[in-house]
């Protein structure tokens, strides 16, 4: 296979992977995602903005979630996150140091 098939290839494959987080099961909240798998659509989103960055196009945290989500992060919170027992909140904590590293600190 040659490298521009690759490419395509790879880049359907997350499309649709972001097609099937966003459309299919937008139910899947993004705590269980990363107690479970270690990384959720915030990930994603963050892994399209770091390539943006190291490829020069400047892209904010904001704008790489936009990107992703297809429209603000508030809209997809409103829209779509339920709140999280203390339970899955500590073991996100745990989930996100193990795979992300330290969390931001407000």
């Amino acid at each position: 296979m040659d490298d521009q098939t690759r490419l395509e290839l790879e880049a359907a494959a997350f499309r649709r992977l972001q097609k099937h987080l966003m459309d299919d099961r937008p139910d899947v909240q993004n705590i269980d995602m990363m107690n479970l798998a270690g990384f959720c659509r915030n990930c994603l989103s963050r892994w399209y903005q770091e390539a943006a960055n190291e490829r020069g196009i400047e892209m904010t945290k904001a704008e790489g979630r936009e990107a992703f989500y297809g429209m603000p992060y508030s809209e997809w919170i409103a829209g779509h996150q339920t709140e999280a027992g203390p339970d899955k909140q500590a073991a996100f904590e745990q989930a996100f140091r193990e795979n992300v590293g330290e969390p931001d600190k407000p």
